[in-house]
């Protein structure tokens, strides 16, 4: 299903050729425009203007969805650039209930934390097998911990996790850890004095999360509190609207 909208000039250094993308958000623009906000292989994210694409006949409606694969390609040099062409592949089932919640999850991190136009095609397909995942309804918590390892060690943050990151000796996987941001597992010391430390991580779970093993229930939950540190650490404390909304609907 392949839609050219080729009515403006365009010339071979300011066009880009049909790349696959996903759509992680899209916001009205103008009176019948959309302004979208993509993840492109090659080139990361960029912000795209889809000229006409509200309008009720626009074939762009049926075709710019959100955790579809995509083709797109677009034209010019701003920091917005003009869709010019949109094809829909199909073949990812739409996602629904909780794997819907999960989806918006994975598009507000990749918003929040990934720059604009800086190539990640690595991440690119973490995304594409995490939605792949989630369309299956696989067990939501292990995808949702193994793209958040793959996005945090692709913006440069890579997690340690086998080693003591004030001794440097191997992890004890009888031991209780915290998790530094920035130096990786602490041992908490038994001396009777109060744990106040946050998260309390059994060794054995982190030596779990470095292997990406997650059959241990503990190690399920142990994973989620820390990648949450770690993603709060790296959002500067700013909440995300996802967890907002997944915990409203938690407790209805």
């Amino acid at each position: 299903m392949m839609h050219n909208f080729a009515g403006w000039a365009m010339t071979d250094r300011q066009r880009a050729q049909t790349e696959q993308a996903y759509v992680l958000h899209s916001y009205p623009y103008r009176e019948t425009s959309l302004l979208l906000e993509t993840f492109t292989q090659p080139y990361g994210r960029i912000t795209m203007v889809a000229r006409g694409a509200r309008r009720p006949r626009s074939a762009l409606r049926g075709v710019l969805l959100s955790f579809q694969p995509l083709s797109l390609g677009w034209f010019g040099k701003g920091e917005v650039r003009t869709l010019s062409r949109a094809e829909w592949h199909g073949g990812h089932p739409l996602l629904q209930g909780e794997a819907l919640l999960c989806g918006f999850y994975l598009n507000e991190l990749l918003l929040r934390l990934l720059p604009r136009e800086d190539p990640h095609e690595v991440l690119f397909d973490h995304y594409r097998q995490a939605l792949m995942a989630l369309a299956r309804s696989d067990a939501s918590a292990v995808v949702l911990r193994g793209f958040e390892k793959a996005l945090l060690s692709e913006l440069g943050y890579a997690m340690t996790l086998d080693r003591d990151g004030d001794t440097g000796n191997s992890l004890d996987p009888a031991a209780t850890y915290t998790y530094d941001p920035e130096r990786g597992p602490v041992r908490i010391l038994t001396d009777g004095s109060e744990v106040s430390a946050e998260p309390l991580l059994q060794g054995k779970v982190l030596l779990d999360i470095a292997r990406d093993d997650y059959r241990d229930p503990l190690t399920l939950v142990q994973a989620k509190a820390l990648m949450r540190v770690l993603i709060n650490h790296r959002l500067d404390d700013q909440p995300l609207r996802s967890r907002r909304i997944f915990r409203e609907l938690l407790a209805l």
